[in-house]
């Protein structure tokens, strides 16, 4: 029997690592050894490792409040998730699945807003991006579909805690595959643990840097 993971890296990425010390690319191809090392899948073949992320942001724009312009391409955050993309990208099995990030202006940070008091100052340290990330649930949706339709393979193993992907997961119980759900025990709407066939317990405090 052959399976698949679809690993959905917005939801993966905070349970794998955090701001001080986000997720490397070791730290999904661990956890991709930990999935196929499961009771469940030890005896079977794995046909591929789908990861579903987007580009991080890297143009430059102007801030508002005399704030100067921001190159988000310099930002820390940016050149860890660029290095984590093109190292994945060479990763035995792995398939990147891209979307793109859009940049809708600038935002309030809520923790610049001071409890019990009718004004405060803002200034540009106060503001942070507006940034969304479109087109990743869609490729998702559609890779169920394919693998499903086309017969590539039998079981499907997502990791992911979006129960807006239980219309697909019916869809390929439907036409006769197996789902196994990755959440890592993160609390997730019941739907998403209604459709799928079962769970796997992952253990991350093992996954290495």
């Amino acid at each position: 029997m052959r399976f698949a993971i679809l690993i959905d890296a917005g939801f993966a990425k905070t349970k794998l690592g955090n701001r001080d010390n986000p997720a490397s690319a070791n730290d999904f191809i661990s956890l991709v050894d930990k999935i196929k090392a499961h009771p469940f899948l030890v005896d079977k073949y794995l046909h591929r490792v789908y990861y579903y992320d987007a580009p991080p942001y890297s143009k430059s724009h102007n801030m508002p409040l005399n704030g100067g312009k921001h190159n988000f391409s310099q930002d820390p955050l940016t050149i860890h998730n660029k290095k984590l993309l093109t190292e994945l990208s060479k990763a035995n099995h792995f398939a990147l699945r891209m979307g793109e990030v859009r940049f809708r202006g600038w935002e309030l940070n809520r923790d610049s807003l001071i409890s019990g008091v009718q004004s405060c100052e803002i200034t540009a340290d106060n503001l942070r991006p507006s940034l969304q990330q479109k087109g990743v649930d869609m490729r998702i949706g559609l890779d169920i579909a394919s693998l499903t339709l086309k017969k590539q393979v039998d079981i499907i193993v997502l990791v992911t805690g979006d129960s807006d992907f239980v219309p697909p997961m019916k869809f390929a119980r439907k036409e006769g595959l197996q789902l196994a759900l990755v959440t890592f025990n993160h609390s997730v709407h019941s739907d998403l643990i209604e459709h799928a066939d079962l769970s796997l317990d992952i253990d991350l405090e093992e996954t290495e840097e």
